[in-house]
């Protein structure tokens, strides 16, 4: 906050530092026929640009842990899979001459259908997107863990829920950073990024690099501007400028953008559920039946399927049910490649899960907390096996409920409920139960694996962390910690944990946070991710803080002349317990051990660094019937709500929200809080706010925070947390994770408000205005509880839409990128002869073009020129073609035509017509009319969402103006033409609504 923090684009950069940039595809999916970067490279400033074959020849694909024929290199080689997919790599002496050259590579791509959604993708129908795969369902397992099948036939009810749950990601104020060397005498890439981990994905870079891990350097800044598992995305940009250092001698960094980032880094997976739940006559959980199909993006890239099988254990959620089936599937589609985001699988399990338990407790006629009461796994079966393996340590849910509720919290929301609805107003209650897991299992991801793989390919277990307490020769204390801290308050839990053990205050404790995998201890669990923190990696510090005191407390027990047991570590010295006069200054006593090593016990040791390891015991493989105890540690979560919805706008508030959490031992309460507003915020923006939305072709159209909205403080309430702590017995310090509990509980509990306040079904999010207005209408419309609404969010359905805005039939949109449909018309002071006659001057067309920087005709009624065009924050060369067809002949004009560029594409028609009017003045005069239809993809439809109606205007009004001047005879007048044009576009568009379609 002080401005001091030193992140990844503040370090000192080395002598000869080169920039790049991306050149990126404006295509969801497409061949990549050929890259021609001459002019490019001959740019002044230009020091190499890379394409995907140069970096393939001295690299690897990247390696996950689904075996299939679907390579992922750094560059795309023969095809584009999602728009933003990298194609080329600018080297340059500075980042804007990099970008420059961008305009200046000629790409010669061949669109090919795009697979948008998973249920698609999982067709015959669908196109393959890795063609040596055969298919785009690169993984499926199936799942039984005790007899659901005989549950379900014998149930009183059988309760299906139906759910989508979108795409979203977290985002953090810092994007990704790189910056690379390579030493070729050493054969070492030294690299430098804000890396969060898990660390086992230096292997799959080092790997993927050529080299042994040993000849990778990996190091992370001190600081780092948030993360929430998204900065893992960073690891192929590594393994790109890497290889690129190589390629050009020189070191090579790269600062990833707002657009970029946003728009290829990394998102949540979305996911398909159908649930089922068997329940007896008492609303007792028999069983439950997944079936989820994983939509990982245009690649499986690693770790992913992780965010499908981290949850594999706890399926089950909160609840005591012994039988369980899961079919899981995972499919491709021409969409950003997904990743670790904050909570990654537990909102996807949730939604339909609580979603499931609200629609049993409507199908039963209970209450919907005592439906949730009864199935609680209760406090005397912990520790609790789940049907599918996950170790619940410890709690007591019923407890910790009853204290959520409290007594006057629920009632009191109660009874506001029932006096808003009194009013005629919209208001519901929503609850949501939640195992919180934290500590991943480096071997939950081979559940995805056959018991017969798993035994060829060798068990992976455990969740290593490492930490090293080091007192120096002046007695002073620092930490180190394999973890990437990203905000959280790490080195304030480590100083007092450390501080707490040797007696001394946090503030004489230095913590080191930045990591060098070339010198520091680390693992492949290392890393800042499944808040393993307070659970493991606190817990290793307090290992060898442990340890260190023994040490000091063997030397300090020779010189007072007392056994180690009877001394004690308080306000920097060592004291009798009995005699508290006799001690001696810690910083005294540790500087032995660097002075006088031959004066101190041996049961002291040499020197004063202690590295601790440890790892759960109880994190084993899978075993052969595919249970799995895929996280250490599990609190629980009960969260209850309420929120009110706007009749007219459809806007749905959190009026209250409460959430009771059991994290086990809080190492600091204030940092715990903390931890549970920022999950809640970003919770709330899953639910209300945020998703990432792709046209019908693959075009990302979510590129800017004004398309993609995470929650200010203005939507954000103000939350009640409580807590009901049961230590875990199985973590050194007693904690459990709490970082990411409300990413979990947080969007199903407010949905299941929404859906109580509107008494309807919810299965998809976010609860936008345009999704809670068309579910209020698919209610009033008598229509199914279970219907999904079809309008997407922020759309309006077309049959809801003015006549006259209607497209006409042959300038209708293709139903695929941005489309704009619109209309216009205005009076030109002009003969139709005179203006037709410019329309078709291939001398006088370049002038009505706006950016025209070459023009030339190829052909009768043909013509091609480059453009330069803006729109918003973004603006760029465009190659454009153009065929002109006279329809009749001096009355009506159909132009088709594209436009292609770094900053996208696009393709359309417009429609001209012609007819002689006569002006007040008595003079000849032209009304023009047109109508349009344009499809855009790439970074300009990404980004410019909200502005291209405004510039689509903004250029109509300049060629007509510039068609104006070039045919009206009159140019004494042309002075007041700006003014007329102006006024008569404004009347236009206002009267028959020039629109997005």
């Amino acid at each position: 906050m002080r401005g001091l923090g030193q992140y990844a684009d503040d370090l000192a950069v080395p002598r000869a530092l080169t920039h790049a940039a991306f050149l990126r595809s404006p295509h969801a999916h497409a061949e990549l026929r050929s890259v021609d970067a001459t002019a490019a490279a001959a740019h002044p400033g230009i020091i190499a640009v890379l394409t995907g074959p140069e970096l393939a020849a001295i690299g690897k694909p990247f390696i996950t842990g689904v075996k299939t024929d679907a390579p992922h290199y750094p560059l795309a080689i023969d095809r584009v899979r999602y728009m933003g997919e990298p194609v080329a790599v600018v080297i340059a002496t500075s980042r804007y001459v990099a970008e420059d050259a961008l305009e200046l590579i000629e790409v010669d791509y061949a669109p090919l259908p795009a697979v948008v959604t998973p249920g698609h993708a999982a067709t015959d129908q669908s196109v393959v997107l890795h063609p040596g795969a055969g298919s785009n369902v690169l993984h499926e397992r199936q799942f039984r863990y005790g007899d659901p099948e005989a549950e379900f036939a014998a149930a009183a009810h059988v309760v299906t829920v139906d759910t989508v749950y979108p795409r979203n990601a977290c985002t953090p104020i810092e994007c990704n950073v790189v910056q690379a060397s390579f030493h070729p005498g050493e054969q070492l890439y030294d690299v430098v990024a804000n890396f969060q981990g898990p660390y086992t994905l230096h292997t799959v870079m080092a790997r993927s690099l050529g080299v042994p891990g040993n000849r990778l350097r990996l190091r992370t800044p001190p600081d780092s501007g948030g993360s929430f598992g998204v900065k893992q995305s960073v690891f192929p940009y590594v393994v790109a400028i890497g290889l690129a250092a190589r390629l050009v001698g020189q070191p090579v960094k790269w600062v990833e953008d707002r657009l970029e980032h946003l728009s290829a880094a990394t998102s949540a997976t979305n996911r398909v559920t159908k649930l089922r739940g068997a329940f007896d006559v008492h609303g007792t959980l028999l069983a439950l039946d997944y079936d989820q199909l994983e939509d990982c993006g245009a690649y499986l890239r690693a770790p992913e399927p992780a965010t499908l099988y981290r949850m594999h254990g706890n399926m089950t959620g909160a609840y005591a049910v012994q039988n369980l089936a899961i079919h899981n599937r995972v499919v491709v589609t021409n969409k950003t490649p997904t990743g670790l985001n904050r909570g990654f699988g537990g909102p996807q399990v949730y939604f339909p899960l609580e979603r499931l338990m609200d629609k049993a407790a409507a199908t039963l006629g209970v209450d919907r907390v005592e439906i949730r009461r009864r199935n609680l796994v209760p406090a005397d079966a912990m520790p609790y096996r789940t049907a599918s393996g996950a170790l619940l340590d410890s709690g007591d849910y019923a407890h910790s409920l009853e204290c959520a509720l409290g007594s006057e919290r629920h009632a009191s929301l109660l009874e506001r409920q029932r006096e808003r609805r009194a009013a005629g107003r919209l208001y519901g209650i929503g609850y949501a139960a939640v195992v919180e897991p934290s500590v991943s299992n480096m071997g939950y991801i081979t559940t995805l694996m056959t018991p017969a793989e798993r035994e060829r390919a060798g068990p992976k277990n455990g969740a290593l962390a490492t930490a090293t307490v080091n007192v120096d020769p002046a007695g002073s204390v620092t930490v180190h910690a394999a973890s990437i801290p990203q905000g959280q308050g790490h080195k304030t839990v480590l100083a007092q944990v450390v501080a707490d053990v040797l007696g001394i205050g946090p503030h004489d404790i230095v913590v080191l946070m930045d990591h060098d995998t070339g010198k520091d201890p680390w693992s492949i669990a290392s890393g800042n991710y499944s808040s393993r923190f307070a659970a493991v990696v606190a817990g290793a510090a307090h290992r060898a803080a442990l340890t260190i005191r023994a040490r000091i407390a063997a030397i300090a027990a020779a010189d007072l002349n007392v056994p180690p047991v009877e001394l004690e570590f308080r306000d920097g010295f060592i004291s009798s317990r009995h005699n508290p006069d006799n001690r001696v200054p810690l910083a005294r006593t540790a500087a032995k051990a660097h002075w006088s090593p031959l004066a101190i016990p041996a049961a002291a040791g040499a020197g004063l660094r202690e590295t601790a390891t440890w790892t759960m015991p109880e994190l084993t493989e899978p075993d052969a019937q595919d249970r799995v105890n895929s996280s250490g540690a599990h609190g629980f979560i009960f969260d209850l709500c309420g929120v009110e919805i706007d009749a007219v706008t459809g806007q749905a508030k959190v009026d209250r929200y409460i959430t009771m959490h059991d994290a086990g031992t809080l190492l600091n309460p204030q940092l715990a809080d903390g931890q549970v507003r920022g999950a809640f915020a970003q919770g709330l923006g899953a639910a209300l706010l945020e998703s990432f939305e792709y046209q019908a072709d693959g075009s990302f159209a979510s590129g800017t925070l004004a398309d993609y909205l995470p929650p200010t403080a203005c939507e954000v309430p103000d939350l009640e947390i409580l807590h009901d702590p049961h230590p875990s017995p199985l973590t050194p310090l007693g904690a459990k994770g709490l970082g990411e509990g409300n990413c979990m509980s947080t969007p199903v509990c407010i949905a299941n408000a929404v859906a109580d306040a509107l008494q309807t079904s919810v299965d998809t999010l976010p609860l936008n205005p345009a999704r809670v207005h068309a579910l209020m209408q698919a209610e009033r419309g008598g229509a199914d509880d279970d219907a999904t609404p079809t309008a997407a969010p922020g759309s309006t359905p077309e049959d809801q839409l003015p006549a006259a805005l209607h497209p006409a039939p042959e300038t209708a949109a293709a139903d695929d990128g941005h489309g704009m449909t619109g209309e216009g018309s205005t009076t030109i002071r002009a003969a139709p002869d005179a203006v037709w006659s410019c329309l078709n001057n291939p001398g006088q067309l370049r002038a009505l073009l706006p950016g025209c920087k070459a023009f030339e005709q190829s052909s009768d009624g043909e013509y091609r020129a480059e453009l330069s065009l803006g729109v918003g924050p973004v603006r760029g060369l465009f190659d454009c073609r153009f065929r002109f067809t006279p329809v009749v002949a001096g009355a009506q004009l159909r132009i088709d035509g594209g436009a292609t560029g770094a900053l996208g594409a696009s393709s359309g028609t417009a429609i001209i017509r012609l007819d002689d009017v006569l002006q007040p003045d008595g003079a000849s005069g032209t009304r023009l009319d047109y109508r349009y239809s344009v499809t855009l993809t790439g970074k300009v439809a990404a980004v410019g969402g909200r502005l291209l109606d405004g510039a689509s205007r903004t250029l109509i009004g300049q060629m007509i103006k510039a068609l104006a001047s070039a045919a009206e005879p009159e140019r004494e007048e042309r002075g007041t033409w700006a003014s007329r044009l102006g006024a008569g576009l404004r009347s236009r568009w206002s009267d028959s609504g020039d629109s997005e379609s």
